[in-house]
C-alpha cells in the first residue's frame, strides 16, 4: 500500500526517463491522496497514439463519486479485484491505465515497535513507473472534469524488502512498479493482457527512515488542477 510518495515533476527527468514532454517544471513534494500530481497516459480522443503526461488527483474518483473526498479511499486499488470492484471496474474494462512517475514512496516500518516512515527508492535516485488506472471525473459543484488515479499493488509477503513493512499482523502490500521496456506495452494492450504485468518487481530498491515533516502539507488547489506552490525543502529530505 502506499498513501505518500515523491512524484516525478521535473521536465528533464520526465523526459529522460519517461518520454513524455511536461509544459513546466515543479518541485517534487511530498504528494498525500487528493493532492494533484503528473501521470502517464496513452493519447485518446484525436490526440494521437503517444504516451502523454498530465494532472490527476491522487485517489481514483469513479463516474458516481458524490464528491472530492472519496478518492481519500481508492488512492491504492488491489490487482487481485481491480477488475470487480464498482470503484475501479470500470477504468479498468475500459483500458484507462496509466503510469504514475515516482523518485521514491514512503511505507511504515514496525521493527522498532512504533510506526516510522521510511523512504524507498532506487540506488541513484533512478525514478520509477508505478502501475495505475486512472479516470476523468465531471465535478458538478464547479463544472470541471478531472483526471484521477490509484496506484496498483501486489502481495509482497516473501518480498526481501517490502516485507518489513506494515504492521506484523498485516498483509504485506507494495505498489506494482513496472520494468521500464514494460511501459508501452502496460498502456496500450488488451485488457485481457494486462494481468501479466501484475507481479512483485525485485529490482533493486533501497530504504532508509524518513520521518515525517512537522507540518503535511497542504492539498493541492482542485480549482486549477496545479500541483500546490513549492515549499522551502525539509531538512532530511532526500528528494
Amino acid at each position: 500500500m502506499c498513501a505518500n510518495y515523491v512524484p516525478v515533476t521535473r521536465r528533464a527527468r520526465l523526459l529522460s526517463f519517461f518520454g513524455v514532454e511536461r509544459d513546466r517544471d515543479g518541485h517534487p513534494a511530498d504528494t498525500f491522496p487528493l493532492n494533484v500530481a503528473p501521470f502517464i497516459r496513452l493519447a485518446q480522443d484525436g490526440e494521437g497514439t503517444l504516451p502523454v503526461v498530465a494532472d490527476g488527483l491522487f485517489g481514483l474518483l469513479p463516474h458516481f463519486a458524490a464528491e472530492l473526498g472519496f478518492g481519500r479511499c481508492t488512492y491504492n486499488a488491489r490487482s487481485e479485484t481491480v477488475h470487480r470492484l464498482p470503484s475501479f471496474r470500470g477504468a479498468w474494462a475500459e483500458g484507462h491505465r496509466c503510469i504514475i512517475p515516482a523518485e521514491a514512496i514512503y511505507e511504515p516500518n514496525y521493527e522498532s515497535g512504533r510506526a516510522e516512515r521510511w523512504a524507498l527508492y532506487q540506488e541513484g535516485q533512478v525514478p520509477f513507473g508505478i502501475a495505475g488506472i486512472y479516470t476523468q471525473w465531471h465535478d458538478v459543484k464547479t463544472g470541471q472534469n478531472l483526471f484521477s488515479f490509484s496506484m496498483l499493488t501486489v502481495n509482497a509477503d516473501d518480498h526481501p524488502l517490502l516485507r518489513r513493512f506494515h504492521k506484523p499482523e498485516d498483509e504485506k502490500r507494495m505498489v506494482l512498479i513496472l520494468h521500464p521496456g514494460d511501459y508501452a506495452q502496460w498502456l496500450a494492450c488488451p485488457v485481457g493482457e494486462a494481468h501479466r504485468f501484475m507481479k512483485q518487481w525485485m529490482g533493486p530498491l533501497l530504504a532508509a527512515p524518513l520521518p515525517l515533516p512537522p507540518r503535511a502539507p497542504k492539498a493541492s488547489s482542485v480549482a486549477s488542477a496545479r500541483p500546490r506552490k513549492p515549499e522551502p525543502p525539509e531538512t532530511g529530505r532526500l528528494f
